[in-house]
């Protein structure tokens, strides 16, 4: 039967079609789902830490009701909805520009494919046309050598070729099947972001409803407890009382890991002084044994072959038991930031505004009949964006009594920046955060009357006034 170029096409599809035959793709779990299962575990770890400074604070409370209490699980759930809803849309972007680059390259390795598959069927054909003759035959064929020397060498050429195409080809396809399932696990990711986005609108609309109602009832009553000179003093208690708690806890974790660090230095120097030590020790029996050999040669007689001199017994040296590690384990929640502790200091004056808006409240003013501003209040409209006024590390974002959704970021040495009332945190304890970078929404959480940003700077537990560190 002769070869044909369709017939070389249709045995290359049919390659194909069984290096593509087991690609159905079962229902399985995504990347994403993985990864956010991991990502999980690690923020349940930060959260039961600070879950247990919570209940120490809860536990010194004398006043156990509050109108703005009844608003705090809405509002804490408002502020979950709202970051949800940004890290779906972050997610979504991402995700919809992968699946395209993989498209892209989709196509490319498709072309490919169809550019190969055709060279190796013009192969074959001239294969074909050649005679099809096989080595065998050519070198009983009794022609002349030099022309089968050729002939051989020719053939050759074409095998080799055809398998370099076959291999690029092979290849290819893995990559197409590899393709395909990336393909699919971002177009399922996709479905499921858009799943879960629909269910987060859906809360962040009842959770709102339920917030606005809770606030024409409790009207009265907050407006009564503003003015309450004494439950001014107590909002501030409570927030010193969890400042100071989290300075004790990033000091001891800090120290801690000084403390690791310094054992770790003093075990690897001591491997090293025994390491070294054990190659002094073999130099030693080295020029030991050559100084033996030599003085045996000049004592030995002529003709005379010396004994060879018996080596001595080889130490073999035992595995030493693992010693028990001197330095306390890590920490399993991190919260000091990995920065020097001298960094945040040095910008003193040349920080950026958290948000834009007016000031309305300054630090060390009278609050009415009540005690000083230990921050400042800036006026701003409802979702505006609150940033980091400096690099640092997450070490509260929840709801807290008198300051509402309350945001605090850790800068090093001892500096902590304080953002309250905001109606969403977009970070989570324990996330590392650059200078400017959105943290939250600003908003009347708390029991406020005025929607912005309460705003704070503090070292050592203590706060000071943040005009002259920051550019207003």
């Amino acid at each position: 039967m002769p070869f044909t170029k369709s017939a070389g096409s249709a045995l290359i599809c049919a390659l194909l079609a069984f290096a593509l035959s087991d690609s159905a793709f079962a229902q399985r779990q995504t990347e994403r789902s993985r990864q956010k299962a991991t990502a999980e575990k690690q923020r349940a770890g930060i959260q039961q830490r600070l879950e247990a400074i919570k209940r120490d604070i809860a536990r010194t409370e004398s006043e156990k009701e509050d109108a703005a209490d009844e608003l705090a699980a809405s509002e804490a759930a408002i502020s979950d909805a709202n970051r949800a809803l940004r890290d779906l849309a972050e997610e979504q972007d991402a995700t919809s520009t992968r699946l395209h680059e993989l498209s892209t390259e989709g196509e490319r390795l498709g072309q490919t494919i169809v550019n190969q598959k055709k060279q190796l069927s013009e192969l074959l054909r001239e294969h074909y046309v050649a005679g099809n003759e096989d080595r065998i035959k050519l070198l009983l064929s009794g022609d002349n050598p030099n022309r089968i020397n050729r002939d051989l060498q020719m053939m050759a050429y074409v095998s080799q070729a055809q398998a370099r195409l076959l291999a690029s080809l092979r290849a290819n396809l893995a990559q197409v099947e590899a393709n395909r399932d990336k393909v699919e696990n971002a177009q399922l990711e996709l479905q499921e972001i858009a799943a879960e986005q629909r269910q987060q609108k859906d809360l962040l609309e009842q959770e709102k409803a339920k917030r606005a109602a809770l606030l024409q009832n409790l009207s009265t009553r907050l407006v009564d407890q503003r003015k309450q000179v004494d439950r001014l003093q107590r909002d501030e208690q409570r927030l010193g009382g969890l400042v100071d708690r989290l300075t004790r806890l990033i000091r001891e974790q800090a120290e801690a890991e000084q403390r690791r660090q310094a054992a770790l230095a003093a075990a690897k120097a001591k491997a090293e002084a025994e390491e070294r030590a054990r190659a002094l020790a073999r130099a030693k029996a080295a020029a030991e044994k050559a100084e033996r050999e030599r003085i045996a040669r000049q004592n030995a007689k002529p003709g005379v072959k010396p004994e060879p001199e018996p080596e001595p017994p080889r130490i073999v040296e035992q595995p030493r038991p693992a010693e028990k590690p001197t330095a306390p384990p890590p920490p399993e929640v991190t919260l000091a930031p990995a920065a020097p502790s001298g960094a945040f200091a040095s910008l003193r004056g040349r920080l950026s505004a958290p948000v834009s808006g007016t000031i309305a409240a300054r630090f060390g003013a009278r609050r009415g009949e009540g005690p000083t501003w230990k921050g400042m209040f800036i006026r701003a409209a409802e979702g505006t964006e609150i940033r980091a006024v400096g690099a640092g590390r997450v070490v509260h974002a929840d709801w807290m009594r008198g300051f509402g959704n309350l945001i605090i970021i850790d800068h090093g040495g001892e500096y902590l920046s304080i953002y309250g009332n905001n109606s969403a945190l977009l970070k989570r304890p324990g996330d590392m955060v650059r200078a400017g970078d959105p943290i939250a929404s600003a908003g009347n959480t708390g029991g406020n009357e005025e929607s912005g940003l309460y705003f704070e700077l503090r070292h050592r537990g203590k706060a000071f006034d943040p005009a002259s560190w920051v550019k207003f």
